[in-house]
């Protein structure tokens, strides 16, 4: 199960909106009000962790190639 982040659409301009996470199967269809406050909600997409190396990666180095 993964979780997901929604956020709730105000009916007024000037009311804060409330962020929450539940956590869904992927194939469960996106929830449409908050379980709380009865306000629609939206899915808010958040970024993932990348793939990160640190230092020299095996490509840039010179090394000599094989001869075919």
């Amino acid at each position: 199960m993964a979780p997901y982040v929604y956020q709730t659409i105000p009916k007024s301009p000037k009311a804060k909106s409330r962020r929450f996470e539940v956590e869904q199967k992927m194939s469960d269809p996106p929830l449409k009000t908050d379980p709380k406050t009865g306000l629609p909600v939206r899915r808010v997409i958040i970024g993932g962790s990348g793939w990160v190396t640190h230092g020299a990666s095996i490509l840039s180095m010179k090394v000599p190639r094989s001869r075919r």
